[in-house]
């Protein structure tokens, strides 16, 4: 389990996006190894959650969380930037500046030294919180049928041997389902108020799910090329493994509702693909405390499927998405796929608030389509962080432009980040180049 990127036992899934990946890794290292660290550990984390704490003290803080209010009310009084450069936090937290020993340590160190990041450097519109979300500790069943990646390893390109290779196979799928490990939970939860007792909050705050897109699932179940076979030679096969999918994430969705293990999101929670969920259109009326679907931000993306028609895709992926999305209390679509060509079909999600308007779409199209009734959330090329040195100008042109043609109801999200070029300072300056930008024009 050694990372040459984290060293001591730290996977690469880490420093992805926030929160669901590093859940991966945390129950990993719990299940083997237990949520116990060392004294000298916890005097680490100690001291960086005591910063954390300073950080999220200052007013800037509430002023950015009233920002985020008025954005997510279609209300912005100017545009939102953030910066979360995933795979490049690798490169800003480096092995050398943790100072935990344990595995486990070392996982939420890691956490903690972005949080500070964000507050120091960074200086984006990340709301920091006097607040450390625990999970719980839990895995996916498998289907009985699972995927095998080929490649080179977790930093690099690969591709995967489909789960199902006869399609007679397909009624043989069970469906996946949450195991829960609840001693384990509850001794990871202890541990960390235990570390963080008089200055973090400390809240048992689990994403069960990321996207309901289920394309994703689709690809590594049947494999791309034979997905795009059967939409024409075999079309039942795609909506009956749709059906299944659907069905699975609907039992999913029973499961926490019931138990009442979902979260509030409408906070400083990353939601959809971009932007964090400040709202108080959320909870949803007739809330008491037992949080439901309609209590919270979804999402669905479908990226695997940009090479087919959007007939296609209105036919056999949209009907099984807007089932799931319209449940939800507020709803968010798109990561990396252009949804310009889409829109006819997106547009019927209940709720629909946030869009993410990638690299690949037609800005100008999309600023027409959406207008003053939802957020832009548009998501700069990654590869301008790519190089040694960003290109500055370049930057600014293009931010200039999606900020006159989006205006003030958008955000502008870095991520999707392989690499930083080994510059943090690539990050700071993203954000500097968008506030000189947003401050003349706004």
């Amino acid at each position: 389990m050694k990372s040459e990127r984290m060293g001591n036992g730290l996977g690469d899934s880490l420093g992805l996006s926030l929160k669901y990946f590093a859940q991966k890794i945390t129950t990993e290292i719990v299940l083997k190894q237990g949520a116990a660290i060392p004294d000298s550990d916890k005097a680490v984390l100690r001291e960086a959650a005591k910063k954390v704490a300073e950080l999220a003290a200052r007013p800037e803080e509430e002023e950015k969380k009233r920002l985020w209010y008025k954005l997510n009310s279609l209300q912005a009084e100017r545009p939102m930037v953030v910066c979360d450069p995933e795979n490049g936090w690798y490169e800003i937290i480096t092995p050398d500046k943790l100072k935990c020993k344990s595995d486990l340590g070392r996982v939420i160190e890691f956490y903690l030294r972005k949080t500070i990041f964000w507050g120091e450097e960074m200086k984006d519109d990340t709301v920091i919180m006097p607040i450390f979300r625990a999970h719980h500790i839990f895995e996916e069943s498998s289907r009985g049928f699972d995927k095998v990646d080929i490649g080179t390893g977790t930093t690099g390109s690969y591709t995967w041997k489909p789960a199902l290779t006869n399609m007679e196979d397909i009624d043989k799928l069970q469906p996946q389902h949450y195991i829960i490990y609840e001693k384990e939970t509850d001794e990871f939860y202890n541990m960390l108020k235990d570390v963080f007792d008089g200055i973090l909050e400390v809240r048992l705050d689990t994403m069960w799910w990321n996207s309901c897109g289920m394309t994703a699932d689709l690809i590594f179940l049947i494999g791309m090329e034979t997905m795009f076979y059967k939409l024409i030679e075999e079309p039942d096969v795609i909506h009956k493994l749709m059906r299944f999918l659907c069905d699975e994430f609907l039992a999913k969705f029973e499961f926490v509702e019931s138990r009442g293990l979902l979260c509030l999101n409408n906070n400083d929670m990353y939601v959809g693909t971009g932007g964090y969920g400040w709202t108080t259109e959320l909870p949803a009326p007739g809330f008491d405390g037992k949080v439901r679907l309609c209590d919270i931000w979804g999402l669905s993306e479908s990226q695997e499927t940009v090479s087919i028609s959007p007939q296609m895709f209105g036919e056999f992926i949209f009907p099984y998405q807007k089932e799931l999305q319209d449940k939800f209390g507020l709803n968010c679509y798109g990561c990396c796929e252009p949804v310009d060509l889409r829109w006819d079909y997106i547009k019927q999600i209940r709720n629909l608030r946030r869009i993410s308007v990638s690299p690949w779409s037609n800005e100008e199209l999309m600023a027409e389509l959406l207008g003053d009734d939802y957020i832009y959330s548009r998501k700069p090329p990654s590869t301008w962080l790519a190089c040694e040195n960003a290109d500055e100008e370049m930057m600014e042109a293009a931010i200039r432009k999606t900020v006159s043609l989006a205006g003030r109801n958008l955000e502008l999200i870095m991520k999707d980040n392989h690499t930083i070029g080994n510059n943090p300072n690539n990050c700071i300056r993203y954000v500097q180049v968008c506030r000189r930008v947003i401050n003349d024009m706004c």
